[in-house]
Order: C-alpha cells, then sequence, then structure tokens
C-alpha cells in the first residue's frame, strides 16, 4: 500500500555523508518538529536526476526556505559512497540532506519501490516529491514517467508550501 496525505513516515535510518564522514540519521533526526521536502529520485548521477530534478530544488531551495520549509532532502536507493559523491559533485553538499536509503528499506515500506532490473538498476525508488510536517505527510506527487520531474519538482512545490 502507498503511503497518503495524513499518514505518519515509518521509521527508518539512511546513511549520509558529512564534512566528518558517514553518519546514520532517522527519520526522526529529518523529520521530527520541522516542515521537510522530502524528493526522490531513481538513481544518483542518473540523467533526469541530475540534469533536472535536483538542480531544481537547488536553484529553488532559498524560495522554499522563505515559505517556512525548515529542510529539504533527497532520497535515492543507492549507497551513501554514491549519495556523497553526488551532493558534492552537485554542489548541494551543505544545502540539502542527500539520502541513502541503501536497501529500499523506507522506500518499501512507502510502497513507492519499482523494479528497474530490466534496465540494469535493480529495486529503485519511484520519482515523487513530498511535503512532511513532523513526520506527517501534507502532500505527495508522484510521476507516473520517471523520466519526468513536472509534479515532483521544485516549482511544483513552490506551489503547495
Amino acid at each position: 500500500m502507498t503511503i497518503s496525505v495524513g499518514d505518519k513516515l515509518p521509521e527508518a535510518k539512511f546513511k549520509e555523508k558529512t564534512a566528518d564522514g558517514p553518519v546514520e540519521v532517522s527519520t526522526k533526526d529529518i523529520f521530527s518538529g520541522k516542515k521537510v521536502v522530502l524528493f526522490a529520485v531513481p538513481g544518483a548521477f542518473t540523467p533526469t536526476c541530475t540534469l533536472n530534478h535536483l538542480p531544481g530544488y537547488l536553484e529553488n531551495r532559498d524560495a522554499l526556505l522563505a515559505k517556512g520549509v525548515d529542510d529539504l532532502a533527497v532520497l535515492s536507493v543507492n549507497d551513501w559512497h554514491v549519495m556523497g559523491a553526488w551532493a558534492e559533485k552537485s554542489g548541494g553538499m551543505g544545502k540539502i540532506h542527500f539520502l541513502a536509503d541503501w536497501d529500499a528499506g523506507f522506500t518499501k515500506a512507502l510502497g513507492l519501490d519499482m523494479d528497474l532490473s530490466a534496465g540494469g538498476l535493480g529495486v529503485r525508488s519511484k520519482r515523487y516529491s513530498m511535503l512532511v510536517e513532523d513526520g506527517v505527510v501534507k502532500s505527495i506527487n508522484i510521476e507516473e514517467n520517471p523520466g519526468q520531474a513536472t509534479v515532483s519538482g521544485a516549482e511544483h512545490m513552490l506551489t503547495l508550501v
């Protein structure tokens, strides 16, 4: 079953690369007591994710914060090394949390996993964005086509906060 508006996020742990090395963070660490924009991508460094989805959030980060968002996070079913490299290469380190859902545990708990084995990628996350307040989903925007970042993009999210 897919998570819905009004649902509380399941408890999960992620790996995130910081300036001091890898750290383990939980949904409580990221979402408790805050308004957070979470967006997920099928894979770090993949074309739509790198050229469209992530740049939109980096470009609109300040506008989202000005509208009352406390934090932003991007999630992918990748390891923390890949997510850390993506954060550094994109210029997003320290601006957005790059959460590694390395075993797809959180993604599966949300019901937002998809099998891209035919393309050599294995189990990955659907492309989506959500607005989360104190751990509760306030809006969720799931792309029908994983090669697009329209309803899950930053420009659309700006209309929802």
